[in-house]
């Protein structure tokens, strides 16, 4: 689903909008200008650069330097690695890892790196941010902290999130509306209690009670 919406894999119908404007048949890199990002299930950073480096990676549609200009170290070059240098800083600061700038992607615990991946997406000031089951492999005390970044994103940013995930608790702290699927079929959707409480969807994930 999320590789539909960003323009990796085309519907087989339908149409997806964002704000109006269709992005069927537009390429990642159109749809990202209209302001999607996205996080992937595993780690994208590049383990050799530094954090600073990796997040600075994510403002290369920022970029109009042309290959003259980069090789000479034109003043607008200059101008720009400068505004992308603040506003990677400024992400870095939002979740808290603002001290982590110099180091390598290789150093951060599994853990730190998906705080790193979603650091990057908010660089652009995204209308919709969509996360691949961004709790995997965390530990509790993680997903609590997640959790509470999540919300900051939604609350002070603004920002839609669309996530797939199967930490109940992540979903149910973060998400004002929810889409159960169970074998590739939608099984229930509304508010976080409407879906905690469906019999279909509590069969679906605890099972039900066998007849004596």
């Amino acid at each position: 689903m999320l590789n539909v919406i960003c323009g990796m894999t085309p519907p087989d119908q339908g149409d997806i909008f964002l704000n109006d404007v269709s992005l069927t048949g537009m390429k990642p890199s159109d749809v990202a200008s209209l302001g999607l990002r996205r996080t992937f299930q595993s780690s994208q950073l590049f383990p050799g650069m530094s954090v600073l480096e990796n997040m600075m990676c994510g403002l290369h549609l920022m970029g109009s330097t042309k290959l003259f200009g980069a090789i000479f170290r034109s003043s607008t070059m200059k101008a720009e690695e400068a505004e992308m240098r603040r506003r990677a800083m400024e992400a870095l600061d939002f979740v808290g890892f603002k001290h982590f700038a110099d180091r390598p992607g290789s150093a951060l615990s599994f853990g730190q790196q998906r705080i790193i991946e979603i650091a990057r997406t908010l660089i652009y000031e995204p209308k919709v941010v969509l996360l691949d089951e961004p709790a995997v492999g965390l530990s509790v005390t993680r997903v609590a902290e997640l959790e509470a970044l999540l919300r900051r994103i939604r609350d002070e940013r603004g920002v839609t999130l669309i996530m797939i995930e199967h930490v109940i608790r992540l979903v149910m702290g973060v998400s004002d509306r929810i889409v159960v699927l169970n074998s590739g079929q939608k099984i229930a959707e509304g508010q976080p209690t409407e879906v905690r409480n469906d019999p279909k969807v509590v069969e679906a994930y605890l099972g039900h009670q066998a007849n004596e």
